[in-house]
């Protein structure tokens, strides 16, 4: 089990390193929003064969909630993912996330854009997308919704990625970011995906 906790460790480092490593240097919000695609690319490419490579604490849940995961694993995951952003967050001391919109707007945005990033997590699960389609697609997925909505936002969808930044930067907010993406990627489970039959 410890090597699949190392795993979520490691994957989420990476990601939140990138991510919010582009947003130390300054770069423009679309290269931002490459940089976390290709950090959770590179993460599912690498740890998705040892853990699954949620690295997402509401991923996990979501996971866990459908039978996807062993209950008895999740708090696991949830520390090994919340400690991998963390450390990463004290390395480049940057990439809080932060509303541009009022409460209600952002708990509505982050609850809507995790569930349509879980949906497509399942979407890919269920139809045995192989290792690179997986990793391609949900990477991409969160490069454009982090693209689309990160001026809301921040375009968080993670739990992770957001305690580490806001807590090392003394920002808070932390409620929205924690509850909001469970919320929205536990409903993505109740979507029935259109060709199950078909699997």
């Amino acid at each position: 089990m410890w090597n699949r906790y190392i795993a979520e460790f490691s994957g989420t480092f990476l990601m939140v390193l990138l991510g919010c490593g582009s947003i130390a240097l300054g770069w423009s919000p679309l290269a931002v929003s490459i940089s976390f695609g290709f950090g959770v690319f590179a993460a599912i490419m690498i740890f998705q064969p040892i853990s699954g490579a949620h690295i997402n604490p509401a991923v996990s849940i979501a996971f866990a909630a459908n039978g996807n995961l062993e209950r008895e694993a999740l708090p696991g995951y949830i520390i090994a993912q919340c400690l991998g952003g963390w450390i990463a967050a004290l390395i480049v001391v940057a990439g809080s996330t932060v509303p541009e919109v009022s409460t209600g707007y952002s708990w509505g945005i982050e609850i809507a854009i995790t569930l349509l990033l879980m949906y497509s997590i399942l979407v890919l699960v269920r139809r045995k997308a192989n290792l690179f389609v997986l990793s391609l697609g949900v990477g991409s997925m969160v490069g454009l919704l982090a693209f689309l909505f990160g001026g809301f936002t921040g375009a968080s969808m993670n739990p992770a990625r957001t305690l580490g930044p806001n807590i090392v930067n003394g920002d808070g907010n932390l409620v929205l970011y924690t509850v909001a993406p469970v919320i929205g990627a536990v409903l993505a489970n109740f979507i029935p995906e259109p060709l199950d039959e078909e699997l």
